[in-house]
């Protein structure tokens, strides 16, 4: 079963967050949000927010084991650029390019297993009092 999960419009170049992406491409959720806390990039916290929100996804609303998820995907698009102008000598402008990104997140996992419920122990005598 897939499980999406996105964050749009995020305040940081793709390319930047590209090469946060492949540091965890290769290993499971859990243990890539372990390693996010080590990178030091400022586009690690991001990547981090979607993974979370992704295997609570998982958890939440299809039932899936924390331990079977894998990453099927991460997919990092290009979104709005905003622009802006430095002024420069001569009265002229320099174009400035302030890059977003898309982050997208699809993990694959198995359900959990479904328990049998145990059977209720009564203890004490007849008429059910503790001995």
């Amino acid at each position: 079963m897939e499980v999406i999960a996105t964050a749009k419009n995020i305040r940081i170049s793709p390319q930047k967050v590209s090469i946060v992406t492949d540091q965890i491409k290769k290993v499971k959720p859990a243990d890539g949000i372990a390693v996010l806390d080590f990178v030091d990039k400022s586009a690690a916290k991001p990547v981090k927010k979607v993974i979370a929100s992704a295997i609570a996804n998982a958890k939440n609303n299809f039932n899936l084991d924390e331990g079977t998820l894998s990453f099927k995907s991460i997919i990092v698009t290009k979104g709005p650029v905003f622009k802006r102008y430095r002024a420069v000598s001569r009265g002229r402008a320099h174009p400035i390019l302030k890059r977003t990104s898309h982050i997208r997140i699809v993990l694959e996992g198995q359900p959990k297993a479904k328990s049998e419920p145990k059977e209720k122990v009564i203890e004490g005598g007849e008429n059910g009092t503790k001995s």
